[in-house]
């Protein structure tokens, strides 16, 4: 207390010494010799957080609480960008809890495919999903009897990639069951499963049940639905003897939020998720970032009137940075086409590490965590005829940002490379979610079967509020005073979208 009070005080005595005196050289003495300027800190100096004053060397009082402010603010910003990952994989848990699933025997399910009245990111129309959460610290090992013919992801709460399910992961497609270790297990691993240990308590168990080509719609999507329904089982490994049956939840045509915040609750979400996970759940540098701003596992976050203004602040400029890096992606990995900006790709350099020479890209993975969800190799590898490819069109041709009250085009070049099919689905600026409109799945592709053809077998995609007359199968619908973008998905794509002899046009306004 004492050391606190002379600190005070000698601010204070510096605040009040008068700007003469400051100014004032001190005098040559017997041992003086030249200091480089290099280390000094001038009496005044113009900044872009204002004016910085000392007394040799010494901040006054006031640049003392606007170092200290931008400090907080500065790191409040790290932290929220830094945490977009985990903000987003806990808004999936949060938004799947509230539509019945909680516990990890509970799956929601979109058995009539996925509309636009789930917020979720980026999410398609095109095939079936089924999303459930493990609680490794309630339940202990976990098993996952998955079903053939699925394509899945187990992904952490850090929203890091464990391992791979189904077609691309070691059941190779044929199904089997997976054994999910809590962080640090130390028991007995019984043999018959595909093990895989997990860092963190909850584990995000993402499903993706592709359509039946040889079948019409009308049959392949309950098919698809009564293939999961009737053989995936999740349930706690010590009630193999007699486990609990998995339990469904319908979520098509219903409300879900799965978005993460991007206001000061983002700083209370991260508070209440760190305290459910390992000590080292983020690691030494990200806890130090988190503690700076008041984060701290096992002691509660209750910032004063000042922290929490600059937290909301900090909110504010994080979201704004996260969008500028999402619409306007400075790294040139993140684009598609290296004679475009048009088109942008979700994986940098098709890295799902977001890492180059040992270091985070920080940008990139704010980008695709900011838009996009699942994380795994198999999503960003493009082999040939096998899994899918996407890439996002954010601007117009002239790079603009796309205005929902006007007409554009896309033309679509003939033959597009795909093995099984392709669809392109538009997406709201502000969730990152399909856009909402009167068409409940904003997508068209060669799965619907109204699009018209041109001579050459090309196709013109059109985006406006009204489709242009008798081009109502090439028409997705746009809404004045909103902004949209879409995203182009290539499901078995084949060569020619592989080595870009293939791509799409640019979208262009029509005047």
């Amino acid at each position: 207390m004492k050391t606190k009070s002379l600190i005070a005080l000698a601010i204070a005595t510096l605040a009040a010494t008068s700007l003469s005196a400051i100014a004032a050289e001190p005098p040559k003495m017997k041992m003086t010799t030249d200091i480089p300027k290099s280390i000094m800190a001038p009496d005044k100096v113009k900044t872009s957080i204002g004016t910085l004053n000392y007394f040799d060397g010494v901040p006054t009082a006031e640049t003392v609480e606007s170092v200290y402010d931008y400090l907080d603010g500065s790191r409040a910003v790290n932290v929220y960008i830094n945490s977009i990952p985990a903000l987003s994989v806990n808004a999936l848990r949060e938004g799947q809890a509230a539509a019945g699933c909680v516990a990890s025997n509970e799956i929601c399910i979109w058995d009539s495919l996925m509309d636009s009245t789930s917020v979720l990111l980026t999410g398609n129309t095109s095939t079936m999903y089924a999303v459930g959460f493990l609680d490794l610290h309630k339940d202990g090992p976990t098993v996952i009897d998955l079903p053939p013919g699925m394509l899945g992801i187990l992904d952490d709460m850090a929203f890091q990639y464990m391992t791979d399910l189904g077609v691309a992961g070691p059941d190779k497609g044929k199904g089997g069951k997976f054994l999910v270790l809590p962080p640090g297990y130390k028991g007995d691993i019984p043999k018959g499963y595909f093990v895989v240990p997990s860092k963190t308590n909850g584990v995000w168990l993402f499903m993706r049940g592709y359509l039946d080509k040889s079948m019409p719609l009308a049959k392949a999507i309950p098919a698809a639905s009564k293939n999961i329904r009737d053989t995936l089982k999740v349930y706690p490994l010590s009630t193999k003897a007699n486990p609990p049956a998995t339990k469904f939840v319908n979520v098509s045509g219903k409300e879900m939020h799965v978005i993460l915040p991007n206001d000061f609750s983002a700083f209370e979400k991260l508070h209440a998720l760190i305290q459910t996970e390992p000590e080292d759940y983020l690691g030494p540098e990200a806890k130090g970032m988190m503690a700076a701003i008041g984060i701290e596992k096992g002691k509660p976050f209750n910032p004063d009137a000042r922290m929490k203004k600059i937290l909301m602040d900090a909110a504010e400029i994080a979201n704004a940075a996260a969008r500028a890096i999402s619409y306007f992606p400075r790294d040139p990995g993140n684009l598609t086409y290296t004679d475009s900006d048009a088109w942008v790709t979700a994986y940098a350099d098709k890295d799902t590490t977001f890492t180059r020479n040992g270091a985070y890209r920080l940008e990139p993975r704010a980008l695709f965590h900011f838009g996009y969800i699942c994380v795994s190799p198999a999503m960003a590898m493009t082999v040939a005829g096998k899994g899918s490819d996407y890439s996002m069109a954010m601007l117009d041709s002239n790079g603009d940002i796309f205005d929902g009250s006007k007409t554009y085009k896309l033309h679509v070049p003939p033959n597009p490379p795909a093995k099984d099919f392709w669809a392109i689905t538009m997406y709201d600026t502000q969730t990152r979610s399909q856009l909402q409109t009167d068409q409940p799945f904003p997508t068209k592709g060669s799965q619907d079967e109204g699009i018209k053809t041109n001579p050459d077998g090309s196709m013109d995609i059109y985006f406006s509020p009204t489709a242009p007359k008798g081009m109502e199968g090439n028409w997705l619908q746009t809404i004045p005073g909103k902004s949209w973008f879409i995203a182009l998905r290539i499901y078995g794509p084949e060569q020619p979208w592989i080595d870009q002899t293939w791509k799409p046009g640019e979208i262009e306004l029509v005047k």
